[in-house]
């Protein structure tokens, strides 16, 4: 049932990308759970978004940008005026709050030739499948204290926080800005609940289970209750047996000892 889900969600995707649809998208709920989270948001790659702007014989990446919503219109640029590509890094932008940042570079998703739907029912190549299908951004939490990083850092996020993202071709060669899409939609990280706000029930109960479960809980203690009771009893008992077995041993020795001394 799972994998006809992504088929499914496949198809649609190809269908967005025969529409044109020039801006990134966040991933279908079918290929990615709990999206976004806290720190990271799922995005389908730009299967044949640039297909008319690439040529034979030319070697080209994919750059994605990302930034906060709150960034102004005017550094939300992503090339310089001779339209090389910015390099400007999560730490330089604040987290994007500054304006984009370069969160990262892969090679140009092959439309003609996509992975094959029927590796998604093998559990041993769905995950590859899903990568080649999507990037998460946000997944990397140790580049930015890893001194000998020398990659395009993806750190994470920020909860409850709005970002936008925006896909660049560019060709490696010449190093030069190609295409892009345009800015995403607005789209938010999860925000973290407060710790008293964090349900700690293994489910979420109803009213009838609730009374159910006191109900339970009352009958619990009576019970223990009752088994104390037993136990305190029978302690007790045996200490009034073991009184009463010490009396009529000292009776029967005194009884023993009167025809003694009466004899002498």
């Amino acid at each position: 049932m799972c994998s006809c889900w992504v088929v499914l969600a496949f198809c649609c995707l190809g269908q967005l990308c025969a529409g044109q649809n020039l801006k990134p998208q966040i991933a279908a709920p079918q290929l990615a759970t709990n999206n976004p989270t806290l720190t990271t948001v799922a995005l389908e790659k730009p299967f044949c978004m640039f297909d008319s702007s690439l040529y034979p014989n030319k070697s080209y990446v994919i750059y994605l940008y990302a930034m906060k919503e709150l960034a102004s219109a005017i550094s939300s640029l992503v090339t310089t005026t001779n339209s090389k590509p910015l390099n400007s890094t999560f730490q330089q932008t604040s987290g994007g709050k500054l304006g984009p940042y370069k969160a990262a570079m892969f090679n140009v998703p092959n439309c003609a030739s996509p992975p094959k739907f029927t590796d998604v029912g093998d559990a041993n190549k769905v995950s590859d499948v899903l990568k080649q299908y999507l990037f998460r951004v946000g997944d990397d939490g140790t580049c930015l204290y890893d001194p000998n990083f020398l990659a395009v850092c993806n750190p994470p996020l920020t909860p409850d926080t709005t970002y936008r993202f925006k896909y660049v071709l560019v060709d490696s060669t010449e190093g030069i800005m190609k295409d892009q899409t345009l800015w995403s939609d607005p789209i938010k990280t999860r925000r973290a609940k407060l710790p008293l706000k964090i349900d700690t029930w293994p489910g979420q109960r109803s009213g009838g289970m609730i009374v159910i479960t006191s109900i339970l809980s009352v009958l619990m203690f009576l019970l223990l209750a009752g088994l104390l009771a037993s136990v305190s009893s029978a302690v007790m008992g045996s200490e009034a047996s073991s009184a009463e077995r010490k009396h009529m041993s000292q009776t029967i020795q005194q009884s023993e000892l009167r025809p003694q001394l009466s004899s002498e």
